[in-house]
């Protein structure tokens, strides 16, 4: 799960970081459980995705992989995106990314409430574990051997990072392409959203 780049593309309306931050944790449709804005960060998460999985860039990222990645490519190119953007910080953001972890999880614990009960005990793993180590390969081998664990299916995540070392340098330059996109659109969706324009349960506008 690239918490990272939801995270850094949710703006500055705490409500909706909050609900991009529990994206992956809320399925089908996205009722009244929560506030508005939050409401519009889970189906900013679901666009995002969408926007994610039919960029040319994105894709072209995935086939660089080996093909005994299966779709589970995608997963790969999630986190390995999140490497890239931490290791270039610098380029994306003013503010330093030790800053800006501690201010981001300041949001997030403020609205703990609100955060699916799964999500909640993970807030700490997440801010002080996961996002920090992934400047670094080992700690995206670390996240990938985290998620083959839990997930209940045999998969091939362990050792992934390794397709990350191999194109280096491809993958590199797709992100930096990809990530100013991303962030057009969201920019787009987000005036859409604050001009009146409500997001429906899929998150198309309507």
């Amino acid at each position: 799960m690239n918490f990272l780049v939801h995270l850094y593309l949710s703006g500055e309306d705490p409500e909706v970081l909050v609900g991009n931050f529990m994206g992956d944790f809320v399925k089908g449709r996205v009722g009244d459980a929560w506030p508005h804005r939050i409401r519009d960060g889970i189906l900013l998460h679901r666009r995002i995705d969408a926007f994610a999985e039919q960029h040319p860039l994105f894709r072209q990222s995935r086939e660089r992989l080996a093909p005994r990645y299966g779709l589970y490519r995608g997963v790969l190119v999630d986190l390995f995106y999140d490497h890239f953007l931490a290791m270039e910080w610098r380029q994306w953001s003013a503010e330093p990314l030790a800053a800006w972890l501690v201010r981001t999880r300041g949001i997030v614990e403020a609205h703990h409430a609100s955060l699916p009960e799964r999500l909640q005990g993970l807030v700490p793993v997440i801010f002080e574990e996961l996002l920090p180590s992934y400047r670094e390969v080992a700690g995206i081998g670390r996240a990938l051997e985290r998620m083959a664990r839990r997930l209940r299916r045999p998969n091939p995540l362990a050792g992934g990072e390794e397709e990350l070392v191999r194109h280096y340098a491809g993958l590199r330059d797709d992100f930096r392409r990809f990530l100013p996109e991303a962030r057009e659109f969201v920019a787009a969706v987000c005036a859409t959203t604050q001009s009146g324009r409500k997001l429906s349960r899929n998150g198309i506008s309507a």
